[in-house]
């Protein structure tokens, strides 16, 4: 009974993550047409990215202060609101702000701080499930699999609906689709209004404070497999389009469809294949045979002479790296238990680190070799070759991860 209880929340947990896709994903589809409508240039248009990540890994280090003292439900149902703000003000600040640009700014601005706190808040409300499985470890596995998979399903189907409608409706009258989709956190924040959320730490106990974590090998070796885990990731995805024009010369909106669309399906198939056979399946085996994928796709992007196999390589890379961002949160919760939500918060902002830093650095090697991005590439394939050093460690110390030493 409680378990079914508990569904509810982890289904509400699910779309919490299509609402992050929501925001991470559909603002830069107008980015072409921002730039023609309100004459914002290209220089501006690529600072909205950075802004946006930038305000989210800030928020990522700021929630350690507050989530726990304000709770996980009031900060679910802020994180909602948020997000929807985020999204409605974009169609209505850049209109009555001096200037166009400050007013989308300032809209991407309100809803990167609704998906900071869901990239802190969803992964532990998640994991406190309780679980009537005899097997509860290999279930929260499975469901943290699971529930990753929801972002990259909500990332294909912002990329898909948002294609469509921009083709039947046009793309001038965007602001009713960014309506449409802001209509999806303010259904989900009342339904964090009612769902039981589990507490994270026992009764009694209290999570892991800053200084205590900073204290354990552990944290510092999963904190860097986070930074791999979400630089081995972006560091392809980022890039997959332009593979795709470049390689293929092919247009944008089929670069898109081809790339990162492609990559974004695949991995979350790899999430969605664990969460439904991870009962039979060892993670860190798993995770080992997905770095070893990783690395022969990088090798692949970089050194195969022929567009078509490139563009099938960042297909495969994202089948690769769809365990490594919940595989790491997973080994995170059997290692270190009372880590609570400085230890979510602060591998959420490692997460977000490497989602900056990869493709920074594989563009920074490109544009020094006259960019070439296959060469950019090559050069990151340091993040999943140090994402498997990772597991293998953290498989050959078990004893001495459980007890935090």
């Amino acid at each position: 009974m409680k378990e079914n209880r508990y569904d509810r929340t982890i289904t509400a947990c699910f779309v919490g993550y299509i609402v992050q896709a929501v925001v991470n994903n559909f603002t830069p589809l107008l980015f072409l047409f921002f730039q023609r409508s309100y004459g914002i240039p290209l220089s501006q248009i690529t600072l909205l990215v950075t802004f946006n990540f930038g305000v989210q890994l800030l928020v990522d280090l700021l929630s350690v202060g507050f989530v726990d003292k304000i709770g996980y439900r009031a900060s679910l149902v802020m994180a909602h609101v948020l997000s929807a703000a985020g999204l409605i003000l974009l169609t209505v600040l850049p209109e009555i702000m001096p200037s166009a640009f400050a007013g989308i700014l300032a809209a991407v601005m309100i809803y990167a701080v609704g998906g900071g706190l869901l990239e802190v808040l969803v992964s532990p409300v998640v994991e406190a499930c309780p679980s009537d499985s005899m097997e509860e470890r290999k279930s929260k596995e499975k469901a943290m699999s699971m529930l990753h998979s929801f972002y990259c399903w909500g990332h294909a189907g912002v990329v898909l609906v948002s294609t469509l409608f921009f083709y039947v409706a046009g793309i001038e009258n965007w602001k009713i689709l960014a309506v449409v989709w802001a209509l999806i956190p303010i259904g989900n924040a009342f339904a964090f209004a009612k769902v039981p959320i589990a507490p994270l730490i026992e009764d009694g106990e209290s999570g892991l404070q800053l200084k205590e974590l900073f204290g354990i090998r552990v944290f510092w070796v999963l904190l860097v497999m986070m930074i791999c885990a979400g630089a081995s990731e972006q560091a392809v995805s980022q890039w997959a389009s332009t593979f795709a024009e470049k390689g293929l010369g092919i247009s944008k909106t089929a670069g898109d469809l081809a790339g990162p669309l492609a990559f974004a399906i695949l991995m979350g198939t790899s999430r969605l294949f664990y969460g439904r056979y991870g009962d039979r399946i060892d993670l860190e085996r798993f995770m080992v045979y997905s770095c070893c994928l990783c690395i022969l796709s990088y090798l692949g992007i970089s050194l195969i002479p022929v567009p078509q196999f490139c563009l099938i390589a960042c297909a495969v890379c994202g089948l690769s790296v769809g365990i490594m961002w919940p595989g790491t949160f997973s080994k995170a919760s059997a290692s270190l238990p009372k880590g609570g939500t400085a230890m979510f918060a602060l591998l959420a902002l490692g997460g977000d680190i490497g989602c900056s830093g990869g493709p920074t650095l594989v563009g920074m090697v490109s544009g020094a070799l006259g960019d070439d991005l296959k060469m950019g590439v090559l050069v990151g394939i340091i993040f999943p070759v140090v994402l498997l050093a990772g597991v293998i460690f953290c498989g050959r110390t078990k004893e001495t991860f459980c007890e935090g030493k």
